[in-house]
Formats: structure tokens, C-alpha cells, sequence
């Protein structure tokens, strides 16, 4: 009896513990949700400390006495521009190495190389990035440079990693990225930074979260490091705790580092992303649409094209969630409206019978013309919110002939698919039958069945196209420059740049999926969208906007 009576007090006191613990979490980093908008807010002011702290850089350029001295200014802004600003850093990558060739001093060179492959590797450029450092022999580069160059290989084998598509490419490069993460541990003190992030990192790959945090909390209770420092450490911390499903920890880490990131003015960063993504996912989807949208305002003033590409795999899938959100809050104003306007009208009514009661005084005459014109506002409103009704609808049965039309010709291309793959099936089971294993070899080695259908989808879907948008490619062009026009060598039939943009027409605007579709890599058709806004008419940023309204009736 005393026992169970003990059992009962300690369940209960464990559950109260937990309880409190839940909600000191969440009490702190509601503490710190607004600590991070308090520092968005304050943004320029960091911005002016950062551009303070770069000219005082500049400056100790400008005095410096000799090459000796003029490198290490170099290296000094190169440092601080590469998570700020690319294009600065690379310009200050071109000088470095021009001084160091100068110079004639071989680890001058070796030093200023492994800065541009860097940089090259921040901006999307690897196949460069891999060039430069796979020309530098490693017996050549000093000791002290050994864990920047096992550094830039790891890097670039990352980025590889999140770029590849065929899993041999992904597992290639996760091979050579261990070794050199495993060369750079050997070579780091086990008591840096650089040490700690690396093994939390290949803690993490190995599913050991719980030594991943232990390392970084011992590093963090016991050493003193920058704000950026402080961002890199808590964001690795942030992973270490979302593999052990902590998702409180996880939050409360990607808060601090988001707000160290944007303390320290870096632009190149992957927090607040991150931070975005889960707060969506927790159904906060005006703090997760925000964060965003800074984080990527911040990749293209950075030119950091791993983020902006991160950023865009999740933005459209946010952004379409805000706007079904603002037009929820829309409706419900709408329907608030009516309410008060119902109300209004039986105010109005009462106020008539009042009137009606107080016969022809001044004060009645007064009250009833400002009722009067009371209602004449809330019709106006009425009309108003009814005329935005009307737009939605136009766009709804817009779609609903896109889709409509669309389905039909995906019906009829598959019952066409079935019956040829039928086919096919067929006259394989002949050629086994027949013993024609040499035929059969050649069928099935053979393209040209792909590369023909390939044309026959290509041909329906711009027929498709151009059924429902009959003028697409006149109206495309009156958006471009006289010299930027396409002229279709064949009537009825799109180009690749018409085929991108069609598909953007029908809403489809991820680069990811349109390479998919065309069979292209994201880097082409990423090239064709620039090429093609380079050649716009007026503002470049909004021709795809422009080429969404085409076919849609005018009202």
C-alpha cells in the first residue's frame, strides 16, 4: 500500500517536471522569436557597424608599407566579404593573386589559388573551384595551409553532395568529403572550432546525436568564440538535437544562431532557412514567409547560389500557403463585413423608428443623414469586395479550362501509351519466343523509340499549349526587345526558351521540375530564365509575372 502510494508521488512529481521543462522551452525561445524580430528591425545598424569595420579594412590596405603587408590586407577583406558579398571577395581574390605573382613567393600563390577556388566554390562555379585546387600538388602546399586546403576539398565535395542527382554522383562525393573531413581532423587541435564543428558533423553522419551535442555544449560552456562563431556552433547544434528529436532545442539553436547571423551582418547563411522550414511545418506560416524572404533577399545581395537554390526548392510551396492564408483572413474580413453591415441595417432601422417617434426635430434630421451616409460607405465597400470576387472568379475558371483541357489530352496520351508499351511487350515476346536473342539485344540497346516519343510528347504538348494559348508566342515577344524576339522555325512547334516559359505559364515555376520535365539540367534552364529576362522590356524581375497574365481576359 505505502509503496504504490510513493509510485503515484513519483509519476506525478516526474510529469509536473516535465510539464515545467516543456514550457521554460518554450518560454525562452518565445523569448528569443522576439529577440530575432527586435534584430530584423535593427538591421541596419548592424549593416553600418559591418561597412565601419570594412573600411577601417580598407584603410589598413591603403597604408600598407609593402607586398608583405598588402597580402595579408588582402586576405583580411577577402575574409570578411566572402559570407557578405562574392563578387567584393572574388574581386579581392583577383588582386591577392596578381600580388602574390608578383611577389614570386610560392606560398603566397598557393594561398591566393586556395582563396579563389574558395570563393568559386560560394558562387556555384565547382567544376572552376575543382580546377584550381586539383591543379595545386599537395606535396607543395606549406603545413600551415594543409587544413585550409583539406578544408576547400571537403567544401566543395559538400556542395557536390547536395548537387548530384544520380546516387553513384551522391555517393561519390560523400566518399571523397569523409576523407578530407578526416584528413582536417587530423590535422586540427582537438580544442578549436574548426575540430568541434567537423566532428559534431561526422558524429551526426554516424547517428551518435547525443555526442554531437555533449561536444558542442562542453565547447560552448568553456570557451569564448565570435557571434559568427557563435552562429556556426549552434546551428550545427540545432542538427545534432533535430537527429535525437528534440525539436524545442532544435528551435530554440536555430534562433540563436539566425540572430548571431544577422548580428554579425552575414549574408551567406543557412539558419533563418532553416528556421523557416520548421516554423511551417509547425503551421507559423507569416514568421516562416518572412524569414524567407530576408534569407533570400540576403543569398542574392551575397550571390550565394547553394542558398538561393536551397531557398527556392521550399519557397514556392511557403509562399502559396501565405497567400491562401491572407485570402482565408480576406474572406473572414468579408464575411465580418456583412455581419456589421446586417447589423448596420437593423442600427439604421431603429434609428428610423426613433426618428420617426421624435417627429421633425433638428437632432433626428441630423442622425438620419449621417446614417444615410453611413450606408452609402458600406456600399461602396460592398461593391468594392464584390468587384474582387468577380477578378478570383475569372481566375478560377481560367485554371479550371487549363486543367480541364489539360486532363483530357493526359487521358488520351496514356490509353496511346498503353496500347504502343503493349505493343512493344509483344514483339519482345516474340523475339524470345523465336530464339532472336541478337534482335532482342538490339531492341532493347536501341533510343529510338524514346527519342520518338520524346518528339511525339514534346509536339502534343505544344499543340496543347498553343490550342489553349493561341497567341502565346506574339504576346511572349511584345514582353521582349526588337532584337531579343523568337522566331519559331516552324509553325506550331515551341523552342526550348518557349517550352521553359510555357510551363511557367501553366504555373509550373520551380527550375527543378522544369529540367525534369525537359530533360535538362537545373543549371540550363536557370540560364535560359536570366538569358531571357536579360532581353525584357522595362522591369527584368517582372516578365515571369507578365507571361502569367498572358491569355487571361482583360477586365
Amino acid at each position: 500500500m505505502m509503496l504504490n502510494k510513493l509510485q503515484t508521488y513519483w509519476i506525478i512529481l516526474l510529469l509536473l517536471t516535465a510539464t515545467a521543462a516543456h514550457t521554460s522551452a518554450h518560454t525562452k525561445n518565445d523569448s528569443l522569436m522576439s529577440e530575432l524580430h527586435k534584430t530584423i528591425l535593427n538591421r541596419d545598424i548592424y549593416l553600418s557597424q559591418k561597412e565601419n569595420h570594412l573600411n577601417k579594412l580598407r584603410n589598413a590596405l591603403a597604408a600598407a608599407s609593402d607586398d608583405s603587408a598588402r597580402f595579408y590586407a588582402l586576405g583580411d577583406l577577402l575574409d570578411e566579404f566572402r559570407p557578405y558579398n562574392t563578387d567584393s571577395a572574388f574581386e579581392y581574390c583577383r588582386q591577392r593573386e596578381i600580388l602574390a605573382f608578383k611577389t614570386g613567393n610560392p606560398e603566397f600563390i598557393t594561398n591566393a589559388r586556395l582563396n579563389t577556388a574558395n570563393v568559386l566554390g560560394s558562387i556555384g562555379m565547382y567544376k572552376e573551384a575543382l580546377d584550381i585546387v586539383d591543379s595545386i600538388p599537395h606535396d607543395s602546399v606549406p603545413q600551415y595551409l594543409l587544413p585550409y586546403y583539406y578544408y576547400i576539398r571537403r567544401t566543395i565535395a559538400a556542395y557536390l553532395i547536395d548537387f548530384a542527382v544520380r546516387k553513384e554522383d551522391k555517393d561519390r562525393n560523400l566518399a571523397i568529403f569523409e576523407t578530407y573531413q578526416d584528413s582536417l581532423l587530423s590535422l586540427c587541435p582537438p580544442a578549436s572550432l574548426s575540430y568541434i564543428v567537423d566532428m559534431s558533423d561526422k558524429y551526426c553522419r554516424n547517428n551518435e546525436y547525443g555526442k554531437a551535442v555533449e561536444i558542442l555544449e562542453d565547447y560552448l560552456a568553456n570557451n569564448q568564440y565570435t557571434t559568427h562563431d557563435r552562429a556556426i556552433l549552434a546551428n550545427t547544434l540545432a542538427y545534432a538535437y533535430h537527429g535525437l528529436g528534440n525539436t524545442e532545442k532544435q528551435k530554440e539553436n536555430l534562433l540563436i544562431s539566425s540572430i548571431a547571423d544577422l548580428k554579425a551582418s552575414v549574408r551567406e547563411y543557412v539558419s533563418l532557412r532553416q528556421l523557416a522550414v520548421l516554423l511551417f511545418e509547425e503551421g507559423d506560416i507569416d514568421n516562416a514567409h518572412e524569414f524567407l524572404r530576408i534569407a533570400m533577399d540576403d543569398a542574392k545581395l551575397c550571390n550565394a547560389r547553394q542558398r538561393i537554390l536551397e531557398i527556392n526548392d521550399i519557397f514556392p510551396i511557403v509562399n502559396a500557403a501565405y497567400v491562401h492564408e491572407i485570402q482565408h483572413q480576406k474572406e473572414k474580413q468579408r464575411i465580418s463585413i456583412v455581419i456589421i453591415s446586417i447589423l448596420a441595417i437593423f442600427l439604421v432601422i431603429a434609428i428610423l423608428w426613433v426618428l420617426k417617434q421624435m417627429k421633425k426635430t433638428s437632432n433626428a434630421h441630423r442622425q438620419a443623414t449621417d446614417a444615410n451616409n453611413r450606408l452609402k460607405q458600406l456600399n461602396a465597400e460592398l461593391r468594392d469586395l464584390n468587384n474582387r470576387l468577380t477578378d478570383a472568379n475569372h481566375a478560377i475558371a481560367d485554371n479550371s479550362m487549363i486543367k480541364e483541357e489539360y486532363i483530357a489530352q493526359y487521358m488520351d496520351q496514356c490509353s496511346l501509351y498503353i496500347e504502343k508499351f503493349d505493343a512493344y511487350r509483344k514483339n519482345l515476346n516474340k523475339l524470345i519466343s523465336l530464339g532472336k536473342t541478337e534482335e532482342l539485344k538490339k531492341t532493347l540497346k536501341s533510343t529510338d523509340m524514346l527519342d520518338d516519343e520524346l518528339k511525339l510528347f514534346y509536339r502534343n504538348f505544344d499543340t496543347t499549349f498553343l490550342k489553349l494559348f493561341p497567341t502565346f508566342v506574339a504576346d511572349f515577344n511584345r514582353l521582349l526587345t526588337p532584337d531579343g524576339q523568337i522566331i519559331l522555325k516552324k509553325e506550331g512547334q515551341l523552342n526550348t526558351e518557349l517550352r521553359v516559359f510555357a510551363l511557367i505559364r501553366l504555373g509550373i515555376t520551380d527550375s527543378v521540375k522544369i529540367a525534369q520535365f525537359l530533360r535538362y539540367s537545373v543549371t540550363t534552364i536557370y540560364n535560359y530564365r536570366v538569358k531571357t529576362r536579360n532581353k525584357a522590356v522595362g522591369n527584368r524581375k517582372e516578365l515571369e509575372d507578365k507571361v502569367m497574365e498572358i491569355g487571361r481576359p482583360k477586365l
